[in-house]
């Protein structure tokens, strides 16, 4: 079976999937991730869904052009409603909010069971992705920053039902990126900087507070200065 051919950030969630799971695709569009781990013999398949008809009437057209339909449902749903009918182990959540794909986790209590895993891609504030899941006793296991137009964050996560908490650094950028730095961690970082220190100074112009901006400046040059002498 041919393999779709999916972006780099596509395959870096690929890359989370553990082999012989089902799998949920949430927010699927084309169904090309979903497809492309079947075909490559990773999962057994699982359930695709979108809470539009459009994709998933080309999440269906997809799977059957690959030969797929038979390991995959099509459903179309708002975030993981009626989805653990399906009983997915790992669940992706790609390319939505950070804010939106909270609350799709917290609609959801079922995801908090034993065995069933996350890999989420917020396109926006990963720092309040982030502080929900550790604040509700997820743990973040793995973490991935990818750059392709820009640079994304890739986090995996399970319920362990004990609550942490991160600082405002930590959520930013997150303590398994901190741990294990990167070259696309550096550049956020370099990135990040140059953003705050614009929004300081058109904050210091209206007499706006930018004591989070100032915070998370300082953390950054603390953190390069520490990996330069390293």
């Amino acid at each position: 079976m041919n393999l779709p051919k999916i972006s780099k950030r596509l395959l870096a969630a690929a890359s989370l999937a553990r082999v012989g799971v089902r799998i949920a695709d949430v927010g699927t569009d084309h169904a090309y991730l979903p497809i492309y781990l079947f075909a490559s013999g990773r999962v057994s398949g699982g359930v695709v869904s979108d809470i539009n008809r459009g994709p998933v009437e080309r999440a269906r057209a997809n799977l059957c052009d690959y030969g797929c339909e038979g390991a995959f449902a099509a459903l179309q749903t708002d975030g993981l409603s009626g989805i653990e009918k399906y009983a997915p182990e790992d669940i992706f959540i790609l390319g939505m909010g950070g804010e939106l794909i909270a609350r799709i986790i917290n609609d959801a209590p079922w995801v908090r069971r034993e065995g069933v895993r996350l890999i989420l891609q917020p396109m926006t504030h990963p720092e309040l992705l982030r502080e929900y899941l550790s604040r509700e006793g997820f743990e973040i296991s793995r973490e991935l920053l990818v750059s392709e137009d820009k640079i994304y964050h890739i986090i995996c996560a399970e319920y362990s039902g004990e609550p942490t908490e991160l600082d405002h650094f930590e959520a930013l950028f997150g303590k398994g990126n901190l741990s294990e730095p990167s070259e696309e961690l550096y550049a956020l970082l370099r990135r990040t900087r140059d953003i705050y220190s614009q929004r300081i100074a058109g904050k210091s112009l209206s007499g706006a507070d930018s004591d989070y901006e100032n915070e998370i400046i300082e953390k950054i040059d603390e953190f390069m200065k520490k990996e330069t002498d390293k």
